[in-house]
């Protein structure tokens, strides 16, 4: 029988739904991160530099840019004959046939999976945030501790606690009180949604919540294994974690990388971040381009001017265009003598000649004022901006547009154009 000490479940079917236009067509996962990563390398790559070769993923929306990005998993050597990668989408079985309706909902329907691996412990992650972590470290800590589960937390600020699964613990690391979202919390120790489960004891409780609608591991899985009187441990992280679930938090984590000595650092050998490479031409630069502070993807052509910018691959900067405060993705194209001010422009977007963004005062969005905020210009894959307009703050474009779109060649700020075809 196989047997494998310790396996990862990495949640990433998640719709990411906070970054607006940028997820209209992909899995937050497999959204664009740093000029040429996905988020969801950061988890892989941790897997593999902690020693772990087994790693089933879990996906459901919008899977096609994920499942093709992973592959066989080879860039993160996960190609085992045993153990490897495994992409898990939901299947129909033999009585009924059902999404995925929460977290823990979602390992459930993977038993059979896991049982195949006899593990001893099973590691459950999210597919979403930007860190690097030694998991083995962690499972020394729940061994040392012999603890049923182990939850990875980290100290935030008592302000924002309430969006956070929060940790009471004693002088041993031990949790003895857990609150999902406390309006007032207790303690600033928040979850990070990273588990470490000895096996026997997740399977007993995934079983028992079988029926649970919506089963989810912060609302049910871990308050069930506490009341039972299960030894629950803590495990502090003091490194980089980002959960980039926000544009906010998204353009933030991405500006960081070009700090001149970042926090986090994604140029360290001894823990490496993979992603799968194409093979593409050499950057181009022109002599009258200008670039400070940025960081420029394979294959890219610049004629213009970039300043504290993040470029994907493939990206074409036009002739007397300007970039600032900006994340262009892969193989998108800016125009001649466009402006672009604080904006995220996703893969294979098409921004005309003479266009301007990021003009004017910032007002709220009024479709979705908690998503298009922080004064950000957003604009989803695919989309097409004619020449000659002119765009507000807090403002998502998706789609093919054109002149006629935009009143007086004008997008005031706080506006969404979404054409018809594509989702919000």
């Amino acid at each position: 029988m196989i047997r494998k000490e310790m396996i990862a479940m990495l949640l990433a079917g998640g719709q990411g739904s906070r970054l607006g236009v940028l997820t209209s067509k992909v899995a937050k996962p497999a959204v664009s991160f740093g000029g040429k990563y996905r988020i969801i390398d950061f988890p892989l790559s941790n897997c593999i530099n902690s020693g772990i070769d087994t790693v089933g993923v879990l996906t459901q929306y919008q899977p096609l840019r994920l499942n093709a990005h992973i592959g066989i998993g080879i860039p993160w050597d996960l190609d085992r004959n045993i153990g490897g990668v495994t992409v898990l989408p939901p299947y129909e079985k033999s009585g009924n046939s059902e999404w995925y309706t929460g977290t823990a909902n979602a390992i459930y329907q993977n038993l059979d999976y896991m049982e195949s691996y006899n593990p001893e412990y099973v590691l459950i992650l999210s597919g979403d945030h930007i860190y690097k972590m030694d998991y083995e470290v962690m499972l020394d800590f729940h061994k040392e501790k012999n603890a049923d589960i182990t939850i990875a937390v980290m100290p935030v600020p008592m302000e924002e606690a309430s969006r956070f699964g929060i940790m009471i613990t004693d002088d041993e690391n031990k949790i003895i009180e857990f609150e999902e979202k406390p309006e007032n919390p207790s303690s600033n120790l928040a979850s990070m949604g990273i588990y470490i489960f000895s096996w026997k004891v997740l399977k007993e409780a995934l079983i028992t919540l079988s029926e649970q609608n919506a089963c989810d591991f912060g609302k049910h899985i871990i308050p069930y294994c506490h009341e039972q009187g299960g030894n629950l441990f803590a495990y502090e992280y003091n490194g980089y974690w980002k959960d980039v679930g926000t544009l906010a938090s998204y353009w933030e984590a991405n500006m960081e990388l070009i700090d001149l000595i970042p926090e986090f650092n994604l140029y360290e050998e001894f823990w490496r971040i993979y992603t799968k490479s194409d093979r593409i031409t050499p950057q181009y630069i022109s002599g009258e381009s200008n670039i400070e502070k940025s960081i420029i993807g394979e294959g890219t052509s610049i004629y213009g001017k970039v300043y504290n910018s993040v470029i994907g691959s493939g990206v074409t900067i036009g002739k007397g265009a300007v970039i600032r405060d900006s994340i262009i993705m892969k193989d998108a194209e800016i125009g001649d003598n466009s402006i672009i001010n604080k904006a995220i422009i996703a893969e294979c977007s098409v921004i005309g000649n003479n266009v301007e963004l990021g003009i004017g005062e910032e007002v709220p969005n009024k479709l979705k004022p908690n998503v298009y905020a922080f004064g950000l210009v957003t604009i989803g894959e695919n989309s097409i901006i004619p020449s000659n307009v002119k765009i507000g703050k807090n403002t998502a474009i998706s789609g093919v547009t054109k002149v006629e779109d935009y009143p007086d060649s004008i997008l005031a700020g706080g506006e969404t154009l979404i054409k018809a075809g594509d989702r919000r």
